[in-house]
């Protein structure tokens, strides 16, 4: 891979584009906009967030007739957790979305929970047909009232079917599928179809593990093994799994990657996703060797080292020649996601990513990046190239609709790069990389409008680099109320929320020791808008 640090930020913030004195500039208006509102202040310029009310975990995710469509727990009636509901909405290029009317409601059996949504093309659970396939939901029933009454089996797994392509459903009558066989945390199904061992396979969260479960009709389930007694990270309860095969990136080596959110006990605090490498037989699912003797080497492996991505799904049903595995995360932390300082609406989810498994120096690791259909909306507006760090560089940022920057630094030996996004208000938010132990670094704590939240900047955020050499890579996306950033190609992600009194308007880049330098940088224009 290409040694250098691109530097993708896409600063999709009302913050907007850099002005700079070097090659290709394209001076703006420079004009400053003060949040009045929230809806104009807060309200993401690409990201999915609801139109009202509260939204966390993403569930259900499918791709149909070339649309697709992400579900979402949803409490409707307050911007706090509440009785939970599906909400629904669809896009044809994941980066556009239209909310649709809410899917599921929560009925006399409970809430309804996270799980997973499939297309079942061979119509093997007789709900459809062969021509017109029925779409299948699995999800967890949770009883509020056997929960008050600390009933151990208060969660149970239900199913619903569409045979309209997904835009209406129907709780099925057997209800629940599955049944809880005394364990407190029994939830969030997903379900795949193996083609390799030609079933149903149904990865599901049991307080601190996870239990496997297979079927040929996705009703009838049966259970095949647990995995996770005493590995990886345990600091809280395993929520959302994922399970699927995966290709080794540049070979024909094929692993399974398990997606497992933890709340708590993240990398940074509070919630996050960490993930296994291994191998699955049909049954039980087994840590590669190379990657067990990672994990004792350096701990648990974090798909995100930001405070906000949790519960991330993958979609089902992308097309073969598509190929790609196209994941999604709530953009918050429960740590505080219920006092964040919006009045109408709460949380956003994540710009969709590809993942990927890559095999490198004897060492696995899942890989992120901006799906490709981001590209569309990007013009670009400067490009500059040899811009020497022995003086502090900055500039102006001005534009109102987005950017993404990229940038490829060279850093010397023992250097530390700091990057700063500010405006006259006071608001800073800094990132970077420091050579000198060589990791990766954000801190929000000089960005705060208010203290809604002791956890949300009380430390700063931090990441080993997975990659060595003088040059690095990473792609950072900015919107309205938060920052992306895929460092090494994506092999180190932060992800967190941003709360500024006004637009970032200024931007400054910094070398420690006076020696690195920025090779190539080139700035985009994103608009979504017609």
């Amino acid at each position: 891979m290409k040694n250098k640090l691109i530097l993708l930020i896409s600063i999709l913030m009302v913050t907007g584009f850099l002005s700079c004195r070097q090659k290709k500039s394209v001076q703006n208006s420079g004009e400053k906009k003060v949040f009045k509102n929230e809806e104009f202040s807060y309200r993401p310029n690409f990201h999915f967030t609801p139109k009202t009310s509260w939204m966390n975990d993403p569930n259900g995710m499918f791709y149909h007739e070339g649309i697709y469509h992400l579900f979402f727990q949803h409490y409707p009636d307050d911007i706090v957790w509440g009785p939970m509901h599906w909400g629904h909405a669809t896009s044809r290029d994941l980066i556009k979305w239209e909310q649709q009317p809410i899917a599921l409601y929560p009925d006399d059996k409970g809430y309804i929970f996270s799980g997973s949504a499939v297309v079942d093309t061979l119509n093997t659970s007789g709900l459809g047909s062969i021509e017109k396939p029925p779409i299948l939901a699995l999800f967890t029933y949770h009883d509020p009232e056997g929960e008050l009454l600390d009933a151990i089996d208060h969660q149970t797994q239900g199913l619903a079917f569409s045979t309209d392509s997904g835009n209406s459903w129907q709780k099925y009558g057997g209800n629940p599928v599955l049944k809880n066989p005394g364990i407190r945390d029994f939830r969030d199904p997903k379900v795949i179809w193996s083609k390799d061992h030609e079933k149903w396979i149904m990865v599901l969260s049991a307080f601190d593990r996870v239990r496997f479960y297979d079927s040929k009709n996705l009703i009838d389930w049966n259970f095949l093994s647990e995995f996770g007694n005493g590995v990886g990270a345990h600091g809280g309860i395993w929520e959302c799994p994922d399970i699927f095969p995966i290709e080794v990136n540049e070979s024909n080596e094929i692993k399974w990657i398990l997606l497992l959110s933890i709340n708590d006990g993240a990398a940074n605090g509070g919630s996050g996703t960490q993930y296994f490498v291994g191998d699955f037989d049909g049954k039980s699912f087994v840590l590669d060797e190379l990657f067990q003797q990672q994990l004792k080497e350096n701990g648990p492996f974090w798909l995100d080292y930001g405070k906000d991505n949790y519960a991330g799904v993958t979609w089902s049903n992308i097309p073969t020649e598509d190929g790609r595995r196209i994941f999604i995360g709530w953009m918050s932390n429960w740590q505080y996601a219920e006092k964040v300082p919006t009045k109408k609406w709460r949380n956003s989810m994540t710009l969709p990513r590809e993942l990927k498994l890559v095999r490198k120096n004897d060492s696995y690791s899942v890989i992120s990046k901006p799906v490709t259909e981001f590209d569309k909306y990007k013009n670009l507006v400067d490009s500059y190239e040899g811009i020497s760090l022995k003086n502090k560089w900055s500039a102006n940022t001005s534009s109102h609709i987005g950017a993404e920057i990229e940038v490829e630094f060279e850093v010397m030996d023992g250097d530390k790069l700091n990057i700063l996004l500010y405006n006259q208000e006071g608001d800073t938010l800094s990132f970077g990389y420091d050579d000198r132990d060589n990791t990766f670094f954000l801190d929000r704590r000089k960005l705060l409008q208010k203290n809604f939240s002791d956890d949300y900047a009380s430390s700063k955020s931090v990441a080993p680099r997975k990659i060595k050499g003088k040059n690095l890579s990473a792609k950072i996306v900015l919107d309205k109320t938060s920052v992306e950033i895929f460092y090494d190609d994506g092999h180190t992600v932060f992800t967190e929320i941003l709360f500024p009194k006004e637009a970032l308007s200024k931007i400054s880049i910094a070398s420690k020791t006076k020696g690195s330098k920025i090779e190539s940088l080139r700035m985009f224009e994103i608009a979504t808008e017609e």
